[in-house]
């Protein structure tokens, strides 16, 4: 080999280390971009998971299913709902509030969670405002007082005179946040002395009081009105200021004389604390979308459902709102956290 080429060699081979520095560095920043873009896929690319802080049957459960599959045929990934119910939605709320903030965890919850859970416990491992990216309002799911129709009133002021003649011994149904807030609320301003009775959903519930075992509860629509219907049951009134449009023959609140108590229940979808705004913002058009269909608004007023939408800043200013107004009415009611 001529000496001149043994020369190029022994250059080649001082520069060996620089190259293969520059060779490694390329291959990293590669392997970078190859995993941001296996990262950065469609969303959403695989199902989503919808949480619901209340047990299969409740009223929340039945327009969650219907959301659900809307929502699966419009982002083209199904919408698994999936019932983690305890503590009042706490167990369920807790779960999202520490899953990824990635869009596959859903929250589609109530003022349970997200406005009286603070003031009605006192260790609650949430928080409703920092834990949580807002969404989207899904509507309102309209409570009404019921009794028992063994007992043989039919309107509110006949059930406060018997329960005025019978203190301490008429028994009423608890499930939820408003239910708990309801009973106490009224039972307050009519001076009545009843003895609360706690279940973990309002159909295990509304069966002891279609077999005569509870007097009172505050139900929803979804699951008191067919037993309002069937005669089982006597819707009092409305837990409203005004009559609803879902029950317009039922009086509201201001009519049986209780002005200042004007209580709705409401449902809307989260996300985990830190979900991208381009995630939040392509679902939140899809949930719209959904709300806006005139035929799915009908189908949740057949459920016993006030359905409307909302902007992600929209239910952001509600629940900072709904958070206050849930604790002047249980401070008021005198209800101790637990």
């Amino acid at each position: 080999m001529p000496w001149h080429d043994l020369g190029l060699i022994r250059r080649a081979l001082r520069r060996l280390p620089a190259i293969t520095k520059t060779w490694t560095a390329t291959s990293a920043i590669a392997g970078c971009l190859l995993a941001t873009a296996a990262f950065a896929q469609p969303y959403p690319s695989k199902p989503i998971m919808l949480i619901l802080p209340f047990p299969a049957g409740s009223g929340i459960d039945v327009t969650a299913r219907l959301v659900a599959d809307q929502l699966g045929a419009k982002l083209g990934q199904p919408v698994v709902v999936e019932n983690k119910a305890g503590a009042n939605g706490a167990i369920a709320a807790t779960y999202v509030a520490r899953s990824a903030p990635d869009g596959y965890t859903l929250f589609m919850t109530t003022n349970s969670t997200h406005s009286a859970n603070p003031w009605l416990l006192k260790n609650i491992s949430y928080d409703p405002i920092n834990d949580f990216t807002p969404i989207a309002r899904m509507g309102n799911l309209p409570f009404i007082m019921v009794v028992n129709a063994k007992l043989g009133v039919r309107t509110f002021a006949e059930f406060v005179a018997y329960a005025r003649a019978r203190p301490g011994k008429l028994t009423y149904a608890t499930s939820n946040a408003t239910g708990v807030i309801g009973a106490a609320t009224v039972s307050r301003l009519s001076g009545l002395e009843l003895v609360q009775v706690p279940y973990t959903s309002a159909p295990q519930a509304m069966q002891d009081m279609l077999r005569g075992d509870i007097a009172m509860m505050f139900v929803d629509y979804a699951s008191g009105l067919p037993h309002v219907q069937a005669g089982s049951i006597i819707a009092l009134t409305v837990t409203t200021a005004n009559r609803s449009p879902l029950l317009p023959d039922v009086p509201s609140m201001k009519e049986v004389g209780l002005p200042e108590f004007d209580m709705n229940s409401w449902n809307a979808i989260f996300a985990p604390a830190k979900t991208p705004p381009a995630i939040v913002n392509t679902l939140n058009r899809a949930l719209r979308a959904i709300i806006d269909d005139p035929k799915v608004r009908e189908k949740m007023r057949q459920y016993g459902f006030d359905a409307f939408s909302s902007s992600p800043q929209e239910l952001d200013a509600f629940v900072r709102d709904e958070l206050e107004k849930w604790r002047k009415w249980i401070r008021e009611a005198k209800i101790e956290p637990q």
